[in-house]
Formats: C-alpha cells, structure tokens, sequence
C-alpha cells in the first residue's frame, strides 16, 4: 500500500485529502482559508499574492499530515495568471477569477484575430473575461510598465507545483491547464505564441506541457510531484466521469462538461474545447443563468430561502400550468445574447399562483441547461448520465425536475473535495504507472421513468417560447 496526497487551491482555501494509493480511501484531510483581504467593495479579490496559496498550504499541512506521503498531485485555479519575470519573481500580483475588469480587453482579442469564428478554429474557444489570454491584453493595455517585464507566464497549479519543486529551471504544465489559457490549442496539442504576442506585445516563456501520468519532478527530500491540473479537471477525474458522462454545474451561472474522444470546434463560440487530466477532452458549455433564477423568483414570491422555494415548486405540475420562464436574467451565452432579458408566458388567471412561478422557475432554469446539453448532443457527445454538482442539487424540485427535463439518468454525488481527490488520483498514477480505478463519488441516482415523455413536452414548449422570442438564437455552427 502507498499513501498520496492531494491538494486543491481553490479562490478561498486549500484543501488536502491523503488517500490509500490502491484503494482512494481518504485517511487524513486538512484545510485552511486562504489569507486574503476583500476586494473593494466586498466580496474576492481580482488580485492575489500568491505568496498567500503557500502560507495556507503549509498551514493545511500543518501537524504532520503529509507523514509517509509518497506522492502529491496539485490542483488549483486554472484561470489564475502568474506573470514573472526573467528571475522568476512576479512582475505583479496574480490576476485571478472571472475578471470583470478584463471585458473590454476581451472584445479587443475577438477582433485583433478576425472575430469568433477566427478564435474558435485557433484554439477551440472564444476570449472571455477569466481566461489569461485575456487577462494578458488588459495587463498590456492597463500596466504596460508590468507587462514589458513579463519574461514567464505560469497559472496557479504550475506555479505551485513549481514551488514545490524548489524552482527547477524546468516549468511544466497539463493539457488541461494549458487548455484554459487560450493561447493552446486542444485539438493539435500546441502553444499559440502569435496569440501570447497579440495580447501581450511580445513573447514569453511558457511551461512545458507534459502527459497525464508524467511526474513534474522529485522534491530534494525524494518526493514526486505529478503534473498538477485545474480544479475543473481535477473534479472531473476526482468524480470517476467518463465517456458517456456529463456533469453540470449549478451555481448563480450554470456550465455543462462532457468526457469526449476529441476536441470540437465551434464556430459560434458557444463550446470551450477543455483537455481533462486523462488524455481525453472536456468541451465545456457555459450559461449565465442558473442559480440566480431561482434566488431572483424567491425575491419576488417573498419566499426565505431555495427550500422553501422548492417546496413550493413541488405543489405545482410538470409544466407549471403553461407558464413558461425564459431565463436570460442576466443575459446569456447559451445562445449568445448578451442584452436578452427573461421572459415570462403563459399567464393566465389559474396559472397565476405562486406554485406554478416557482415551478417555472426551476423548469427554465433546467431547460436552459437542457440546451447547453443539446449543444453537446448535436455534435455527437454522447450522454447517458449526467452528474448534478452544487448546493442546488440536492433541492427536492431539481431532483425531480432535472431527469424528466434532461431525458437521462441524473447522478447527485455526496459533497466531497472532489478537485482534491482528482489531485490525489493523479498522484497515485505518476507514482505506481498505473491508472488507479478508484471507487466512484458515492450518490444518488434519479431516472428520468415514466415522466421521460412529459419533460420532452416541457422542453418543446420552452423551445417554442425560446424560438419566438429569439429567432435563430442556435444558428448552425461548424
């Protein structure tokens, strides 16, 4: 038996999980926040020192918890940028998160290259405002003194496994971390420098992009490091998906992920083309709008909380007397329609009850990611599960609803560190050879039965509400 650790750096903490390498069993955690002052006005900081991922790692470690480790696997965030420079220092703090203040930098990108079309094909997605490719381009256009010094980029988990590492010369990287920058292509396996430059201004150093199973390096103390890989990758491997697996993610946005053999290009831009820490791929779909319908219908039913609201929902049918919401609250990315806002049909006066509202609720927030699903579908992912990740999961009317809505069996997975168990697996792989076949996230499992036939009815007249609001919105794509 050998024992491996697993660490996952998140926006807020660090968390280690020590697992039996044969088994996966978890013999020992350890946590801690990460000290991070409020960004103005509340809420995460855009930048981040990343002295301060060490100081809560090694105080997660604290109390010998790594004792007879033999291996560790890193995850962490892998939108968080660490710009260095010719010595190795940063040239500024790291630009982390979903960076508001990157938007505009954004829309330069899409048409410094020729538009959407022109960025999908290069690297198998479009610049958003978290990528670093585009964190890059408002660091050139914000702090052009800081960007003329940047000689090296590296994001969160290739920094820390560096760290670790005692600073080799050697800077390494995964297909699933490089897959996140927007400047390397899944689909060939490649950097694109010309993009790095468009951004940047100039070229930099990049890490090398190393194999799933591929040790970083060995601490002085003879401990191996494995690759290391974002926390999206890490949880997928950590959750045992597979081909044939999806798993979809509800926060206030929503995102759906797939196991897929190959990269898909998607020319309107609606497919992120995501390598996993397999060898496989993760095109991944992303909405606006997920959670934030069912606390924004709460709001305005005067209910306390989404358990309430769900307890609400349940009193209403499938199909929620012919009221139809159309989510776009906040706008939406799946179909692309940044100034949509949410529609609500079907009103009637014995659909105007609040039951039948809390229904639609949840039934247009499912249906919207029921299309980001069918964006997969139609370009031959194959799904025959879903996994249901996020606190909203486990409300009764999501469980209910979301079989019957997505036409598949839907699988909510226990809360565990899933990013941190990924890490932990991939360490036991770079340590033994082998790919350990660990024992699955334990759940519960919902089939979609006799209800199969209603949710398609659902979903047909979603999409008709969808399609008369929004002529086209899913125009054919390449």
């Amino acid at each position: 038996m050998g024992i491996v650790a697993g660490l996952d750096s998140s926006p807020d903490s660090t968390r280690i999980v020590v697992c039996d390498t044969d088994t996966g069993a978890v013999l020992k955690q350890g946590y801690a926040p990460h000290p991070l002052e409020s960004a103005e006005g509340g809420g995460r900081p855009a930048d981040v020192d990343p002295q301060a991922w060490l100081l809560s790692l090694g105080e997660a470690a604290g109390g010998g918890l790594l004792e007879g480790v033999q291996a560790i696997g890193v995850s962490a965030q892998q939108n968080a940028l660490v710009p260095l420079d010719g010595h190795g220092n940063t040239v500024r703090p790291a630009l982390v998160g979903n960076d508001r203040r990157a938007q505009v930098a954004a829309v330069d990108l899409i048409d410094g290259l020729g538009g959407r079309e022109a960025w999908a094909r290069a690297v198998g997605c479009v610049p958003q405002a978290g990528q670093p490719v585009t964190k890059l381009r408002w660091l050139a256009r914000t702090e052009p003194e800081a960007a003329r010094h940047v000689a090296a980029l590296m994001q969160a988990p290739d920094w820390l496994v560096w760290q670790l590492l005692g600073r080799p010369a050697r800077r390494t990287t995964d297909r699933g971390g490089a897959s996140g920058t927007g400047y390397w292509s899944a689909a060939t396996g490649a950097y694109r420098p010309d993009l790095v430059e468009l951004a940047l201004g100039h070229q930099t150093m990049l890490p090398e992009v190393i194999g799933p199973a591929e040790p970083a390096g060995t601490t002085p103390e003879g401990l191996l490091i494995s690759a290391g890989t974002g926390e999206t990758m890490a949880a997928a491997f950590g959750l045992g998906v597979r081909q044939g697996d999806a798993v979809v993610s509800l926060g206030a946005s929503g995102s759906v992920m797939a196991v897929h053999h190959e990269a898909l290009t998607d020319t309107r831009g609606m497919i992120t083309a995501l390598a996993d820490a397999t060898g496989l791929h993760l095109p991944v779909v992303h909405t606006m709008n997920a959670v934030r319908v069912l606390r924004g219908t709460a709001e305005m039913l005067g209910v306390t909380d989404l358990e309430e609201l769900s307890a609400l929902a349940l009193k209403s049918t499938p199909g929620a007397h012919g009221l139809v919401l159309l989510p776009y609250l906040e706008g939406e990315r799946t179909p692309q329609l940044p100034h949509a806002a949410g529609t609500l049909t079907g009103l009637r006066r014995e659909s105007m009850k609040p039951e039948h509202l809390a229904r639609a609720a949840f039934e247009g927030m499912l249906c919207g990611l029921g299309d980001a699903l069918d964006v997969l579908r139609g370009r031959g992912v194959e799904v025959r599960r879903v996994f249901l990740l996020g606190a909203a999961a486990g409300l009764p009317a999501v469980q209910a609803a979301a079989p019957m809505l997505f036409g598949t069996q839907v699988v909510v997975p226990q809360p565990a560190d899933y990013a941190a168990l990924g890490a932990a697996r991939q360490a036991a792989w770079a340590l033994t050879g082998q790919l350990p076949l660990w024992q699955g996230a334990a759940a519960q499992v919902f089939e979609p039965g006799e209800e199969h036939a209603v949710g398609q009815a659902v979903r047909q007249q979603y999409a008709t509400v969808r399609e008369q609001s929004h002529p086209g919105a899913f125009a054919a794509g390449v």
